[in-house]
C-alpha cells in the first residue's frame, strides 16, 4: 500500500510516500480501516524534527487523525462490522498516540485498536471527522468541558489561523462570545472575519495587548472594567506578558500548548494584582469528539478546511502547517 513514512528525524525530506509498505492486518482486539481522510496537526511537525524524551520508533507513518471504513476485523471484536464509518480517536491504549508510538493515518489503510472506533453520524464526511481529533477536540475540552467561555465574554484568541485557532473562533462563537481574532497576515485577518470573528488584529503590524487596552480600556484593580474576559494563548514565547496585561480583573488565561516556546518571561504582579486565572487544558477525550461529531451533523459547526491533497503531496501539505500558510486544516485523502 501507499504511505507516508518518516525514516529519520530531521526535516522535512525526511518524509517519503512508498509503494510499498505491508497492508496491516486485524491482529485480536483490532479493525483494520480503510482510511478516507487524515489530518495534519502542527505535532506532526516536532514528530518529524524529533522531540526530548520522546523516542519515536522509527520508521513511522506519521498522522494523528484519522476517518474511514472498516475493512477487516480481528479476533474478539464486538460491535463492530465491516463497511461501518468511523473516526479514530489517535490515542491507542497502551502505545500512545498514532503517528508517533505507531503507524498513523497517513496510509491506504491502518490498524487501530477497537476501542479507538467511534461511529461516524449520517451527513458527516471523512474530511469533516478527520479535522476534529487534535485542534477540536483539544478546543472542544479546553473551552466546553472546562467551561470557561460564557455568553458575551471577550474572547482573544492567538494564532487563530491554524488548525487549533480556528476551531477555538467557532466554538467560543457558537457559545455566544465577541471574538477577537490575532493573526499573522492581513489576509489571515480578513479570511477569520469572515468566519465569524468580530473583530481582528495583524499582530505583525499591531501590538495585540495595547490594541485590546486601546478597544477596551485599561483593566482597573478594584473594578472589572477593562481589558478582555479569556485570552487563549497556545503560542507562549514572547506573547505570554503581553496576554496578562490586557485581561480584565477576575479574567482567565487559556494554555494548551506552546508552539513559540514554553519557558516565557513572568510577570506575577499582574496575577496577583488583576485575580488572574491561568487554566491549562490537555488533549481531548472521547465525549469531546463524539460531541464535536453531534454538533457538524446538526449543522452547528462546520470544520475549517485549508485544502485536501492526494498523499503523494502530503508532505508539501505539512509545510504549509510548519510555514504558517493555511486557514484551518489540510486533509490528506489518501
Amino acid at each position: 500500500m501507499k504511505a507516508l513514512v518518516l525514516e529519520q528525524h530531521g526535516d522535512l525530506d525526511q518524509l517519503r510516500v512508498v509503494n510499498d509498505k505491508p497492508r496491516p492486518a486485524a491482529a485480536a482486539g483490532h479493525v483494520v480501516v480503510r482510511v478516507g481522510a487524515s489530518s495534519f496537526n502542527y505535532h506532526d511537525v516536532f514528530t518529524v524534527k524529533g522531540m526530548p524524551g520522546i523516542k519515536v520508533p522509527l520508521p513511522v507513518v506519521i498522522g494523528l487523525d484519522l476517518a474511514g471504513t472498516i475493512t477487516e476485523l480481528g479476533a474478539g471484536v464486538d460491535g463492530w462490522s465491516v463497511g461501518d464509518r468511523v473516526l479514530v480517536n489517535p490515542l491507542k491504549p497502551g502505545v500512545g498516540l498514532m503517528g508517533e508510538m505507531t503507524d498513523g493515518g497517513m496510509a491506504e489503510y491502518a490498524a487501530v485498536d477497537a476501542l479507538q472506533l467511534i461511529r461516524l453520524p449520517d451527513g458527516v464526511s471523512f474530511a469533516q471527522a478527520a479535522a476534529l481529533p487534535v485542534a477540536y477536540g483539544t478546543a472542544h475540552r479546553m473551552l466546553i468541558t472546562h467551561d470557561t467561555v460564557k455568553k458575551g465574554d471577550r474572547v482573544l484568541i492567538l494564532g487563530a489561523s491554524g488548525g487549533v485557532g480556528t476551531a477555538c473562533v467557532i466554538l467560543a462563537k457558537h457559545l455566544g462570545a465577541e471574538v477577537i481574532a490575532c493573526a499573522g497576515s492581513e489576509e489571515k485577518a480578513q479570511a477569520l472575519k469572515a468566519l465569524g470573528a468580530d473583530r481582528v488584529v495583524n499582530y505583525r503590524e499591531t501590538d495585540f495587548s495595547k490594541w485590546a487596552i486601546g478597544q477596551y480600556g485599561k483593566p482597573q484593580r478594584r473594578t472589572t472594567e477593562g481589558g478582555v474576559d479569556v485570552v487563549i494563548n497556545f503560542t507562549g514565547g514572547d506573547t505570554w506578558r503581553p496576554s496578562l496585561k490586557c485581561l480584565k480583573r477576575g479574567g482567565i488565561l487559556l494554555v494548551c500548548g506552546a508552539t513559540a516556546g514554553y519557558d516565557p518571561q513572568e510577570d506575577l504582579r499582574y496575577v496577583w494584582s488583576f485575580e488572574l486565572t491561568i487554566k491549562g487544558s490537555n488533549s481531548f477525550y472521547r465525549d469531546n469528539l463524539e460531541d464535536l461529531l453531534s454538533m457538524i451533523a446538526d449543522g452547528r459547526i462546520d470544520p475549517v478546511i485549508d485544502r485536501v491533497l492526494p498523499l503523494e503531496q502530503a508532505a508539501e501539505g505539512l509545510r504549509l502547517i510548519r510555514d504558517r500558510e493555511v486557514l484551518g486544516k489540510v486533509i490528506v485523502a489518501p
